[in-house]
């Protein structure tokens, strides 16, 4: 009976060593990951990706999006404003809950 409990608690330290081990390897992997110098591949792909936000953020849209985009993007708005009707359909929807009258009856 000692025997089984001194293996439970083996099993179940065992267990919550290995979560604890485990996250402390995979944030020591991303620390390590900054302070190393990248790829020059990775490189590129991060200096492209902050390129493309400065742009989009100066443009306040898509970045290099010609007249067929709008286009098509105007057209899917009519059409789902036609199926789901009236509204701005490029903000998210703000849902209103109130709360629910619960009135006694008399018995």
């Amino acid at each position: 009976m000692i025997l089984r409990q001194i293996l439970r608690l083996s099993s179940l330290f065992h267990s919550a060593v290995s979560i604890h081990v485990r996250r402390n390897i995979g944030l020591s992997a991303v620390v390590f990951n900054k302070t190393k110098e990248l790829d020059p591949v990775q490189k590129l792909f991060l200096d492209k990706i902050r390129e493309y936000n400065t742009k989009s953020k100066q443009a306040g849209g898509p970045v290099d999006a010609g007249p067929d985009f709008q286009k098509d993007m105007n057209e899917s708005l009519a059409r789902l404003q036609r199926a789901y009707g009236e509204g701005d359909l490029t903000k998210f929807p703000e849902f209103k809950f109130e709360e629910p009258k619960f009135d006694e009856t008399p018995k």
